[in-house]
């Protein structure tokens, strides 16, 4: 997801977990998380202990003490002896002098030990503050688990540990669904109970040795040591199953009485694997999950190098570039696939699909907007796609509709402006009443009321709104109940899958009776086959495209279509197959 690759600028190289004497590794008591030695430790190393001050302080008062003693008692005597004087008054003269001298060191003992314990005992106060802040510094506060820092800590370990002994780690980053929305329906202290329901769902969920840390704000991180992609996968599913489930998983709506289900989206990578460092695992298993956000939520998504490797592959630094090249140049060009009336073959409009031109450093549309997407860029590159379609489309001089796709947080951003959309329309000739805007999901909708004033702003400049690929994910079917669209696009999936199976005739019939009643235009997608093109229309829908229609070409068709010679080949068969499909 956008900006998540600079979770990794703040790692630094690690000093190795701390040991005890035994050689077991020393571990917070908050957060599990091994502790590593810091050179600051050596502040408490126990060389400034008090007994070994006192130690050192006795040896010296009674070397002070022994010498003058040693040195005068056998001067005294030989004196007293040989003068043949009596040894008794120098003797008691010895005792009050060794006496005074003792009484000297003890009190001198006393002056100097009294501030060295004032200094043991603020030693030792801070030693446990050290202790609790460092303590405090691995653990996010409201959940309790580790926190960011405490991940990079513990994934550098597991890293080395697997590296070192050939064994199997997975990561997970799971993510809320729609939390943002939690907070505006519950507020922050509502969207905090559900960090803290999904802290203890995730820990409950797992084995006790996989570690659960909190990344970012609704984000969390799984490490699961010995664990394969195929295993974690299965663990997260379950974990997913309780959260949609189980009532320590359900928030309860201030105005609702039955409590609302909360879910999450997660993506997994693993080693052995693709992975050659830790940062790359890590972007591996962020771009599982943005593909899975971006494909419906409510899933966990495995990395796949040929589904989500676009961006891995490159710095990110380098796909940056590659997209603010293309967006400053205009490195595209635009194709058009017709979409043709049902009833008369003629061609009612055309969609204008965008395509990287040779030396761009793009494949391909999709992973062009794969790679947007990952380093943030989607709206730079709709605009630009924007920009090419409607001068391609002013160019070719071509009749009917023009319907360019863009993504609904294109929508939500400064960046975009109906009034500038219509001066692009303007300066090519194109009228605003024949252009429609279809509402892509490459990314997740973050403001829907803002995107709601756009839409309506468009509209109020003639621009008519489409839903693209409804039936595709669950995205498509929030979006229909909380905007109102003029055409609804049924995807490819549902409309191919008609043809053969009665659940999508009846999913593709609900679409259109809701469409019906909305008074919106229903546009059947990817009709390719002739058995496709005798279901929409036994249906009533009144538009389509596909191959069998019309391929995507710089140079679309515009002739009438004779819809009824598409159809001899094999149109009996097929309804006599509909006809024979239970109700």
């Amino acid at each position: 997801m956008p900006g998540r690759a600079t979770i990794w600028a703040g790692i630094t190289t690690s000093r190795g977990p701390e040991r005890t004497p035994e050689g077991e590794i020393i571990t917070d008591h908050h957060s599990g998380t091994p502790i590593d030695r810091d050179p600051a430790d050596d502040l408490f190393d126990g060389s400034t202990d008090l007994r070994i001050v006192r130690l050192r302080l006795f040896l010296a008062l009674v070397t002070m003490f022994a010498i003058p003693v040693g040195i005068a008692v056998p001067l005294v005597y030989g004196l007293t002896v040989g003068r043949g004087e009596s040894v008794i008054l120098p003797t008691v003269g010895t005792i009050v002098v060794a006496m005074l001298l003792g009484i000297l060191a003890v009190w001198l003992a006393r002056r100097v030990l009294e501030p060295a314990e004032r200094l043991d005992r603020a030693r030792v106060v801070l030693e446990d503050a050290y202790a609790r802040a460092r303590a405090e510094s691995l653990r996010d506060s409201l959940t309790g688990l580790g926190n960011h820092r405490a991940f990079q800590e513990e994934l550098e370990r597991q890293w080395v540990m697997a590296g070192r002994h050939g064994s199997r780690l997975a990561l997970a980053i799971v993510d809320l669904d729609e939390f943002q929305r939690i907070n505006e329906v519950e507020g922050h202290v509502g969207g905090d109970r559900v960090l803290v329901t999904a802290a203890a769902t995730l820990t409950a969920g797992l084995r006790r040795s996989d570690r659960v840390f909190r990344i970012g704000g609704d984000e969390f991180a799984v490490l699961m040591p010995g664990a394969d992609d195929e295993e974690s996968y299965l663990s997260l599913r379950r974990v997913l199953a309780t959260a949609l489930e189980g009532s320590g998983a359900r928030i309860r709506t201030p105005d609702a009485s039955a409590p609302t289900p909360w879910s999450f989206s997660a993506g997994i990578a693993a080693i052995p694997g693709a992975a050659d460092d830790r940062a790359t695992l890590f972007r591996e298993a962020d771009s599982a999950l943005a593909w899975g956000k971006r494909h419906g939520r409510t899933c966990v998504t495995v990395f796949d190098a040929e589904k989500h490797g676009a961006s891995i592959e490159r710095p990110v630094a380098e796909v940056v570039a590659q997209i603010a090249r293309i967006a400053a140049t205009g490195a595209l060009k635009t194709v058009f696939q017709p979409i043709f009336d049902l009833r008369t073959g003629r061609p009612r409009g055309f969609e204008a699909l965008a395509r990287p031109l040779p030396g761009s450093g793009f494949a391909d549309p999709s992973e062009m907007f794969a790679a947007a997407e990952s380093v943030g860029r989607t709206v730079e590159l709709d605009l630009a796609c924007l920009t090419a379609s409607i001068s391609a489309f002013a160019r070719l001089g071509l009749t009917g509709s023009l319907a360019l796709n863009l993504s609904p947080r294109t929508l939500e951003t400064d960046e975009f402006s109906v009034h500038g959309l219509v001066k692009i329309l303007q300066r090519h000739g194109v009228n605003p009443n024949r252009v429609v805007i279809e509402l892509t999901e490459r990314e997740a909708v973050e403001d829907m009321d803002r995107l709601i004033r756009a839409v309506d702003a468009c509209r109020a400049a003639g621009i008519r709104i489409a839903a693209d690929d409804v039936g595709a994910g669950n995205a498509g079917l929030r979006l229909l109940a909380q905007l109102r669209f003029d055409i609804v696009k049924i995807d490819l999936s549902l409309v191919q899958g008609g043809a053969v199976r009665v659940t999508s005739q009846e999913v593709v019939q609900t679409i259109k009776d809701l469409a019906d009643r909305w008074g919106a235009l229903v546009i059947a997608e990817g009709v390719e086959t002739a058995e496709q093109l005798l279901f929409v229309r036994s249906l009533g829908i009144r538009a389509g495209q596909g191959y069998l229609l019309g391929r995507p070409s710089e140079t679309p068709r515009t002739t009438v279509l004779d819809l009824d010679a598409l159809l001899r080949a094999n149109g009996d068969w097929l309804a006599n197959r509909l006809r024979a499909a239970p109700a």
